[in-house]
């Protein structure tokens, strides 16, 4: 369904096309949204599928790829983290891993969050002690690092471990990740016994702590009974929000949980918002697909999805609900989650909306200022300037509106130049329709990038937005913050318990955390980058080929430029711009 300018309203399946779409032009009983809806549709367009799987996998690829409004819209599409084990390697590696499976190697998981991955990869570190580090680091060590010394580390990068026993400890890692663990315990109590029988009493004693941190961490689950991938769905609504909380059970232990707040303006029941969700959960992204998925509201056309799950997984999935013993459990289980969740939500809400109308009162606007967009200036003595802008409406931080600017082309540490030039860049692109423009532009500084701001937007003809500068008081403490509003021509320090001072401080202290994240990837992506890469004509042979030669850029920077051609591969001319470009000549 599309509007008169041509995007998409809404993305829906039928089997009965004729029936579907009756249901919408009606003379009574749509609800208003779905009215709202009707009243915007100026044409529709259709695409017969083979089958009714086809359709509903089309459906939610259209739904992910084009986000229609007034479909059900999954905001929160990132992928999983997984765990790596490096198995291409003589001495494999485990690691964090987010993004495409490029790497050659075995991944674990998903798993529900960072969180989840990161305890289990301390605890394997522990058990096991198989390296985390680089390649690049574990390939140029030349005695253990710190890991070894807190016995987090087998120290095979200098051979302290041979590859045998090396490779049984990443067996049972595997094992243990494949929800093995009973079975790696066995082991390692026959392996502990056989060690104290030939007197490596040091070998039982490594081996017996294994066995007790692997006892340790069973006897801390809390859901038992069952083995198996599941996933459970529970879900409540109000207020006009939902929140759909998933439990992501795995070899029988819950690995974590995470709620999604899917958006909908259709005024849809809990069944219809459920059915909704599953296949875009599922079918739009890359996601593990269990065997079964544990659901508190029944999910229309099951066969249908199940058949479609099916497909994308290649093993047989069951949709369930009412059920009975832990299962039933484990559902109230992510119900009251839920519930408790959205509860939090509509409260934090309510309690935003109230600090709006307070700054409301504080700018004495006429309108409610439904939108705020605040910047900051992030940099380190001058290197690699960053800006950031965040925005925030009336439900919170909207940050798929976060912008950063790259400052080039000013003065190192002139805030003021880094500031006009962010504005600038981003009122522009304002102006050319890439964005709403906001109630209020906070700034955080004084006088002197407030100036900036009221020149920048007089120069580009922006009008009809507060300027706000948010200075920090003498004792430069949170709550004693002089606020410079433009259009007033006047000063005010806000009360420590006021609303609008709390809600302040809160978009100025996102935007001061935005601009610090962009500016340290900024710079340690610089420092991490070797001097060489910039010197036309050195690729990664050359590069290797000098650094294996001196040793490391410390000595490459002492050498003349005779040693320099010296190196295979350097020519005399080439020896002179390396020599150059080493000594900013």
């Amino acid at each position: 369904m599309f509007d008169a300018e041509g995007r998409i309203l809404y993305v829906g399946k039928a089997k009965n096309l004729r029936a579907r779409l009756s249901s919408y032009f009606r003379a009574s009983g749509l609800t208003t949204k779905t009215m709202a809806l009707v009243q915007r549709i100026v044409n529709i367009e259709v695409t017969v599928t083979r089958s009714e799987t086809e359709a509903l996998i089309l459906e939610q690829s259209l739904i992910k790829s084009q986000r229609p409004p007034y479909n059900v819209l999954l905001k929160d599409d990132k992928g999983y983290p997984y765990i790596f084990v490096s198995t291409a390697d003589a001495y494999p590696r485990i690691a964090f891993h987010r993004g495409a499976k490029k790497l050659k190697g075995m991944y674990f998981g998903p798993y529900p969050n960072a969180s989840s991955v990161r305890d289990s990869l301390n605890f394997l570190q522990k058990t096991f002690r198989i390296r985390q580090c680089e390649d690049s680091v574990f390939q140029n060590r030349s005695r253990p690092c710190l890991q070894y010394q807190i016995q987090r580390c087998s120290g095979p990068c200098v051979n302290l471990i041979s590859p045998e026993e090396y490779a049984e400890d990443v067996r049972h890692t595997e094992m243990f990740l494949k929800g093995k663990g009973n079975a790696v315990i066995t082991e390692l109590a026959d392996e502990m016994e056989a060690a104290s029988a030939a007197l490596d009493f040091e070998r039982a004693a490594i081996l017996r702590d294994q066995i007790a941190a692997l006892r340790r961490l069973q006897a801390d689950q809390v859901a038992e009974g069952t083995s198996g991938n599941v996933d459970v769905l529970g879900i409540s609504t109000s207020a006009g929000i939902t929140c759909v909380h998933v439990l992501f059970i795995r070899q029988g232990r819950i690995l974590g949980s995470r709620s999604y707040y899917p958006t909908e303006k259709l005024g849809i029941d809990e069944v219809q918002l459920l059915s909704a969700f599953v296949p875009q959960f599922y079918l739009a992204g890359d996601r593990e697909i269990p065997r079964e998925v544990l659901c508190a509201a029944p999910v229309e056309d099951t066969e249908l999805l199940e058949g479609a799950l099916a497909e994308k997984s290649g093993h047989e999935v069951r949709l369930r609900h009412n059920l009975r013993g832990h299962r039933s459990t484990w559902v109230e289980m992510a119900s009251q989650a839920a519930d408790q969740n959205l509860q939090s939500r509509v409260a934090t809400r309510k309690k935003l909306l109230d600090r709006f109308l307070d700054l409301q009162k504080v700018l004495n606007l006429e309108e409610l200022p439904d939108r705020l967009e605040c910047f900051d200036i992030s940099h380190s003595a001058g290197e690699e300037t960053v800006a950031s802008c965040v925005v925030f409406d009336t439900g919170g931080a909207v940050k798929s509106d976060y912008r950063r600017f790259n400052i080039k082309d000013i003065t190192p540490g002139d805030d003021f130049a880094a500031m006009a030039q962010a504005l600038k860049r981003r009122y522009t692109r304002l102006q050319k329709g890439e964005g709403k423009f906001p109630g209020v532009l906070l700034i955080d500084g004084g006088k002197g990038q407030v100036s900036q701001a009221v020149s920048v937007l007089g120069e580009l003809g922006v009008v009809g937005v507060q300027i706000v500068g948010v200075a920090k008081g003498t004792t430069r403490k949170a709550g004693f913050e002089t606020l410079h509003i433009v259009d007033e021509g006047r000063e005010t320090v806000l009360s420590a318990d006021s609303p609008a001072l709390h809600l302040i401080q809160q978009v100025r202290d996102e935007a001061h955390r935005f601009a610090i994240t962009g500016h340290k990837q900024r710079r340690d992506k610089k420092r991490k980058r070797s001097t060489l890469e910039d010197i036309p004509g050195v690729g990664p042979k050359r590069r290797k080929e000098l650094l294996r030669q001196f040793g490391g850029l410390q000595e490459l920077q002492r050498a003349t430029v005779s040693e320099l051609a010296q190196v295979p591969g350097i020519s005399r001319k080439l020896a002179e711009d390396i020599y150059s470009a080493l000594h900013n000549q």
